[in-house]
């Protein structure tokens, strides 16, 4: 395990030296949305399909689906609480409720468990991603944002317009021709195992350009140190104690488990940025987050292979 993320952390690390370096003068800024729209409409479907045509659809998915928003909702509660408690402000409430409420399932999950259990592990995150907690940012994550920030678009897109998005064709379509025990060809194989190849370390670059170092300040603690007790501890050790009532196997619980582990996802800076809550606060979140689970994830890990 420490091995593991020692190798991702170089990977990362890249994508940090980036915001210093910025090689033939483009900024991390410039970078990272060309990478991740690469990822988000190419890489990552080829891989959803690859994956989930040919991974255990049933019973187990329902399981992650569970576990995923039992986690997430138990994490939203307990920030609300400790919001109201210290009297937040609005879009310091708002982004610190997003920060602990949904975990960096892909972008630092998928090549986590992908490294840690194997191959197999990578349709334990595409499902609880797919089935848990994409569906939950884009509907009660959103929510959230509207509540405590403020919404000038002038846009009202429909509660389900996530699911218009190549990631949920792609799994659509994989559950479809799962479900009829369609064969894959061996020729589309070999194009979507390629295409897949590049999402782990596109993503892991993805995330080092996304880490904001100006925003790690003495200031924002108070208001992040609530995010980091939540995000890394409560909150996984609450997915440990519900994944016993449910059915899974050794091997699926403990990469389940793992992905309530993650830090603090990326996207929030996104809902943070248009429905102005603290993009600063909510930076610094997934920064601190994400160096601190180099020490929590390997901490996790032996707690779930005892």
């Amino acid at each position: 395990m420490t091995e593991t993320l020692l190798q991702m952390t170089v990977l990362i690390a890249c994508g940090a030296m980036w915001r210093f370096i910025r090689p033939g003068g483009l900024s991390a800024e410039q970078v990272r949305p060309v990478l991740t729209t690469v990822v988000y409409y190419l890489f990552l479907p080829a891989m959803v399909l690859d994956v989930l045509w040919r991974s255990d659809i049933g019973m187990q998915s329902i399981q992650y689906s569970i576990l995923g928003i039992a986690s997430t909702v138990m994490a939203m509660l307990g920030m609300g609480l400790a919001g109201i408690a210290f009297r937040f402000a609005n879009n310091k409430q708002g982004a610190m409720v997003l920060a602990a409420s949904f975990p960096n399932v892909t972008y630092l999950g998928l090549p986590v468990l992908e490294q840690t259990f194997g191959p197999w592990a990578r349709s334990v995150a595409i499902q609880i991603d797919l089935f848990a907690t994409a569906p939950l940012v884009f509907t009660l994550g959103i929510v959230v944002a509207r509540h405590f920030g403020e919404d000038r678009s002038g846009q009202n897109k429909p509660v389900l317009s996530f699911l218009n998005a190549p990631p949920f064709w792609a799994a659509a379509l994989a559950v479809v021709l799962n479900l009829n025990h369609v064969v894959m060809p061996v020729a589309l194989a070999g194009i979507l195992q390629k295409l897949s190849a590049g999402v782990v370390p596109l993503m892991l670059f993805s995330l080092g350009l996304a880490l904001s170092w100006s925003t790690l300040n003495l200031r924002n603690t108070p208001f992040v140190l609530p995010v980091v007790i939540i995000k890394m501890a409560l909150m996984p050790l609450f997915s440990l104690w519900f994944a016993g009532w449910l059915w899974f196997d050794a091997p699926h619980k403990a990469a389940a488990v793992m992905e309530m582990a993650m830090p603090s996802m990326v996207l929030g800076i996104v809902f943070c940025d248009r429905y102005r809550l603290d993009s600063a606060l909510y930076a610094m979140a997934v920064t601190l987050t994400t160096l601190l689970s180099l020490f929590t994830l390997p901490f996790w890990y032996g707690v779930l292979m005892r």
